[in-house]
């Protein structure tokens, strides 16, 4: 597959998809990608990248068109991620393990056109997808076992075999990805990312962890995470080879970076703890060149064993928006010193302390972290309200903003309470939200609730999130019996819950109580005084 304009790059990428095709161009032979016992070079990956563009081109779809990617990690999600963009298509990457309600709000909220998906996915998804009016075509990693339905399925293969074709033209600032989070009214939000966001993120990531050709990364995060996509970002920026694991017990993590000789690592704080407790092959810390945190802080303890099992490798504490893709790292030689740290902005973004009224906050000053730069993103998909929530003008005055401009810069209003210290370092204090983070999900508690309504095991009901040492935060639960009933079956809750609900949404503990729940002046359940009064019976 050819496409003039495609093999006509810049000498540095402007666009996403132009990360590999770059590295095709220089170093075709070299290895990009592995997934089990196959690899992928740059060449051919950018091959198929062309073949899987040239295929939507060919079923007609326009300029910003939507391509859900429904997938584990294999070569078709990555090809389908960068093939998408380089359409001039949008790629809207779903969570595996999300279930067919919710991967069906997805697909209607953005209207997506395309579904890229297996066979076996396609059936579970088959009472959802009728209800997507948007959808026009799916396309399936292996033949049908089955035939079609009301929609036209397409093997993967025949579209990478599809005559060549000029994709769409693009820009920077053009949206590239939509990637959904939870949002704290229940619905997932729809985070719009453009090229220029996510190059940015990836020469800014891989300028900070000094990546090159010799890396190996692993790419253990799903890839609709931010963090887990950017695996691919940066790798592909520096030339780096990924390996694809979706593993099944932490001790798989270890054999295959030791099998792969992996070089970096990023990882939520969940699995740092399990692996932590394990022990390590001697030939991981012969190769292994650093690992990365996200997703939340890191437990001292865990740390002190992690690098304990790797001593020759760095740490790398970060956090992360997925409104901004990537916003703080904590440099290595600074880690003794500031374990509690979360750091300073990463190259080409600057991270403010702001105060309600917008100006900034002095040294040890509780605030809320602003992020402003090449990264913020575009806002959220269909959502004026959420968008105007995080998407605020940049006052006058603060940071780089001259008062002279006239033209609005918009900067991402986290949410989050820091500080910052004398020499500039951030401190994470807590959430303003009450969003929950779990195994390094962010999870709402509306989404949870709505679900445990919908079972009509209950009457009333309130998800919170509670300190946990192991996951960040366990998801606890207080709900009423259901109208007629004098308690909760909470056995067959359970069960819907764990049908219902991808495993990390799950709760850890579900107690009736007696209706009806507190309310607050607003007339709403008081999240706030039963998760206070839960921590304070459970710790007394």
């Amino acid at each position: 597959m050819t496409d003039s304009r495609l093999d006509e790059l810049p000498d540095d990428s402007t666009l996403l998809h132009e990360l590999p095709l770059r590295q095709a161009r220089r170093r075709s032979q070299a290895p990009a990608l592995r997934y089990g016992a196959a690899d992928l070079s740059y060449g051919q990956l950018a091959e198929q990248i062309r073949g899987f563009a040239a295929g939507l081109m060919s079923l007609g779809l326009a300029r910003g068109e939507r391509v859900g990617i429904y997938l584990e990690k294999r070569f078709e999600t990555v090809v389908a991620s960068f093939g998408a963009p380089a359409a001039g298509c949008v790629f809207v990457p779903l969570n595996p393990l999300l279930k067919p309600e919710q991967v069906g709000f997805i697909l209607r909220d953005c209207d997506v056109r395309v579904l890229v998906t297996s066979p076996e996915r396609y059936a579970l998804l088959k009472a959802t997808l009728p209800d997507c009016p948007a959808l026009r075509h799916v396309v399936l990693t292996d033949a049908p076992n089955e035939a079609a339905g009301s929609l036209p399925l397409h093997a993967w293969s025949a579209l990478l075999d599809s005559p060549p074709r000029t994709g769409h033209r693009v820009v920077d600032t053009d949206v590239v990805a939509i990637l959904y989070t939870s949002g704290s009214t229940g619905r997932p939000k729809g985070v719009v990312l453009s090229h220029r966001n996510m190059v940015a993120g990836a020469k800014s990531v891989a300028t900070y962890l000094e990546n090159g050709p010799d890396d190996t990364l692993l790419a253990a995060l799903p890839l609709s995470f931010d963090a887990g996509f950017s695996q691919l970002t940066t790798a592909f920026y520096a030339g780096a080879r990924v390996v694809l694991l979706n593993y099944l017990l932490p001790r798989d993590v270890l054999k295959a970076m030791e099998r792969e000789g992996v070089t970096g690592l990023t990882a939520v704080p969940p699995l740092y703890i399990q692996l932590s407790q394990l022990e390590w092959p001697a030939a991981i810390n012969e190769r292994l060149r650093y690992f990365a945190n996200t997703g939340g802080r890191m437990p001292r303890e865990t740390l002190q064993l992690l690098r304990q099992r790797v001593p020759a490798a760095k740490p790398f504490l970060m956090y992360g928006l997925t409104e901004a893709f990537r916003s703080t790292y904590l440099p290595p030689d600074q880690v003794d010193a500031r374990p509690d740290s979360i750091g300073k902005a990463i190259p080409n973004a600057e991270i403010l302390v702001l105060r309600e009224d917008g100006t900034e906050c002095a040294a040890d000053e509780p605030g809320e972290l602003v992020h402003r730069g090449a990264l913020v993103g575009l806002g959220y998909w269909n959502d004026s309200e959420k968008t105007a929530e995080r998407y605020k003008p940049l006052p006058a005055g603060v940071g780089g903003r001259e008062a002279g401009l006239q033209l609005p810069e918009y900067a991402v209003f986290s949410g989050d309470t820091v500080r910052r210290d004398a020499d500039g370092y951030l401190y994470f204090i807590g959430r303003r939200d009450e969003m929950m983070k779990t195994s390094g999900y962010r999870v709402s508690p509306t989404e949870v609730e709505e679900i445990l309504y919908a079972t009509q095991l209950v009457g009333e009901c309130v998800a919170f999130g509670v300190d946990n040492e192991a996951l960040g935060q366990s998801i606890q639960v207080i709900a009423t019996p259901p109208a007629g009933a004098s308690e909760i079956d909470l056995a067959a809750l359970q069960a819907e819950c764990r049908k219902r609900m991808p495993a990390y949404m799950v709760p850890a503990g579900i107690e009736q109580q007696a209706g009806p729940l507190p309310r607050n002046p607003n007339g709403k359940i008081d999240r706030k005084l039963l998760s206070t009064a839960w921590v304070d019976k459970h710790n007394s």
